[in-house]
């Protein structure tokens, strides 16, 4: 896994601060979590200074990083929904420093369709502790929907795990039609490694 990280990202030492990379969620991808969690653990590993912004509602990676999903004093869903600070909802792991998810999230894609501007409510408080960081990786609930939005538009770089099966294939033609959209009328710069 960390040969495939560093072909992928480049060796730690080398890597470029300006990039996210985010690990879509959708029917097309698989162990989009653990890659996300592995990934992040990897370049701590390596002396690079990752954080990992949880979009999905389950919670799962927020317990593979070693923080209590329902003891969290602010997460994912304060930053996006009540405008808390990002820097001060993360929380410090052994895994690197985490923007916690739990079931608060799970209702927070309709909440998002009021706000202006609501596609990129997560890049704006990323971007704000973005110089934090070597890279910040995003991990997407299983849908596309307003929270996957969010993170497409928050995203510079995807890298997008799938099981190499005849219906995940199929899904990830539909995940390729979105990314496009996406491209084209919401954000520009974003790739597919």
């Amino acid at each position: 896994l960390f040969e495939t990280m560093y072909r992928i990202c480049g060796k730690p030492e080398t890597a470029d601060v300006s990039e996210y990379v985010f690990p879509d969620g959708s029917k097309a991808t698989w162990s989009k979590t653990y890659v996300a969690w592995a990934v992040a653990a990897g370049m701590i590993s390596g002396k690079t200074n990752a954080g990992t912004t949880l979009l999905d509602p389950q919670g799962n990676a927020t317990t593979a990083m070693g923080v209590s999903k329902n003891k969290c004093r602010y997460g994912t869903y304060d930053v996006l929904i009540g405008g808390a600070d990002v820097a001060s909802a993360v929380a410090a792991t052994k895994f690197g420093s985490v923007l916690p998810s739990n079931q608060a999230l799970s209702g927070a894609g309709i909440e998002l369709i009021s706000l202006e501007n609501r596609e990129f409510i997560l890049r704006r408080a990323l971007e704000k502790v973005r110089g934090d960081y070597d890279y910040i990786f995003i991990d997407c609930p299983p849908s596309r929907e307003m929270l996957t939005v969010n993170g497409l538009c928050a995203a510079d770089t995807l890298l997008i795990p799938v099981q190499c099966e005849f219906f995940a294939l199929e899904g990830l033609s539909d995940l390729m039609n979105t990314i496009r959209i996406i491209k084209k009328r919401l954000n520009p710069a974003l790739e597919i490694e």
